[in-house]
């Protein structure tokens, strides 16, 4: 009974709250397409030193002359001839929520953020569209040196911390779609967290792409000192158009020693998005990295973080989920390359497939010679709802030392039948019995998200089965 009464509760909410499309309107908006000409223009009205125009066009010539990765799912259908690589909406930044234009207001009223604020978070970033529209932080972690901003203040306030570490970790020559994110970069975050400082609430992060046809590339930088520690959410969503819209983001984490830093991560985007998301951290001597992700939306996914454990007794968690419903493939996965001595590597991966919905685990370990006794489990479970979806289970482990100790085991299988008809057999409809036992499935996973992220989840869920979500 207390689980049908939790299932009414999360399920209250529809999918038609992230796809209500505010009127397209904006201040700016750059030619369609990728040229140097448009390159140069979105630099000039961001009023960006020199060396930040220097990077787009380093980061556009080795665009231009990577391939697509061979082993990428189908994305052929992505034009960049035909996306918007900028939009500006009608606002400049606010501190305020009650300053900001009615129409953008209401869209993150309905995505909860300023009553998350209220509640549980000490610091807010809010990106609509190419711009961060909203930026506050509790004053008491200011008072503490800590640094929260958006990057286009990080990168003209703060240039002698960014220029040192941005575009040092995931470069240009990563691949083609982080060679893009770094010619036409636009919004994102910057958080320092100074030598020793808690930071005890979490802060976080909100992206809503609102333009039909249009891309978002925010840039998020986060370096946290030796001994200090932080948690930072990031939400993603977007209404359903039907054109291609693309999510190609970089996330680049610097977590020295002794320090944790923990990310976590709710992607919703429609089922028109193509989200080439790209993350990665580098942890020093005794440091921890928890990275928490759940992906559901978006026609195509492809996001492996990556964590180098360059120092002795680092560690790395890796917690991940994904939800592919119909006409959707979602690639995802994790990367880990451990270096320094006695580290840790845990990494634990649920996929969900249903209505022909393709789930692949994707993922690379590397522990090289110099890493004496590492620890390692790594855990794939994979579900499929129907006989049309598919399941894979891609890893690549390379060991180049003995003195390591690492597991790796997949399962993938199906809803018993028989558990169904017990809980139908209990009063519950079959769609009530599937998603009551795809949310206990899920539920290592949603217990490690914010309470307001584990909601969203199952919520998220339930509308998987209700065919609520398009």
């Amino acid at each position: 009974m207390a689980d049908t009464k939790k299932r009414s509760e999360v399920s209250d909410i529809n999918r038609s709250i992230y796809d209500i499309k505010d009127e397209v309107s904006y201040s700016y908006k750059a030619d369609t397409g990728l040229t140097e000409e448009i390159i140069r223009e979105i630099s000039a009205k961001k009023e960006e030193p020199e060396w930040m125009l220097k990077k787009r066009l380093q980061a556009l010539k080795i665009y231009n002359e990577l391939d697509i990765p061979p082993w990428m799912p189908d994305i052929s259908e992505l034009d960049m001839g035909h996306i918007d690589t900028y939009v500006r909406p009608k606002t400049d930044m606010k501190a305020r929520w009650e300053d900001l234009p009615e129409n953008i207001r209401d869209t993150f009223d309905r995505l909860g953020i300023p009553e998350a604020e209220k509640k549980s978070l000490a610091g807010v970033g809010a990106q609509y569209d190419s711009e961060v529209v909203y930026h506050n932080i509790q004053k008491e972690l200011e008072e503490q040196g800590v640094i929260y901003v958006d990057f286009e203040t990080a990168v003209k306030k703060y240039e002698h911390l960014v220029r040192p570490y941005f575009g040092t970790l995931i470069t240009p020559s990563y691949h083609k779609f982080a060679a893009l994110h770094y010619a036409v970069w636009s919004g994102g975050s910057f958080v320092y967290v100074p030598k020793g400082v808690h930071v005890n609430m979490p802060l976080q992060s909100y992206f809503r792409l609102n333009a039909p046809g249009a891309g978002q590339f925010e840039h998020t930088l986060i370096i946290v000192e030796e001994g200090a520690d932080c948690h930072f959410i990031e939400g993603c969503s977007a209404p359903r158009y039907n054109v291609a819209n693309l999510h190609a983001g970089a996330v680049e984490l610097f977590v020295k020693k002794g320090a944790t830093l923990r990310y976590s991560t709710i992607e919703n985007w429609s089922k028109n998005m193509y989200n080439l998301n790209t993350k990665k951290a580098v942890v020093g001597e005794g440091g921890h990295m928890i990275w928490v992700s759940g992906s559901f939306g978006s026609h195509v996914s492809c996001l492996y973080p990556d964590t180098v454990l360059r120092g002795d007794n680092s560690t790395c968690e890796f917690t991940g989920i994904t939800f592919a419903g119909k006409g959707q493939c979602l690639d995802t996965g994790a990367k880990v390359e451990a270096y320094g001595k006695n580290t840790s590597i845990n990494i634990n991966s649920k996929s969900i497939s249903k209505g022909g919905g393709e789930a692949v685990y994707r993922s690379v370990v590397h522990i090289g010679p110099h890493a004496e006794g590492a620890k390692g489990a790594i855990s794939c479970e994979s579900l499929m709802l129907d006989d049309e979806s598919r399941s894979d289970t891609i890893p690549d482990i390379i060991i180049e030392n003995d003195d390591i100790d690492l597991g790796h085991e997949a399962t993938i299988g199906r809803i018993p039948d028989e558990d169904i008809y017990y809980l139908m057999s209990r009063g519950l409809s079959e769609e009530d019995a599937k998603a009551m036992l795809v949310r206990g499935f899920a539920e290592p996973i949603s217990k490690e998200l914010p309470l307001e992220y584990a909601v969203e989840m199952n919520r998220l869920i339930n509308l998987e089965f209700e065919g609520a979500i398009g």
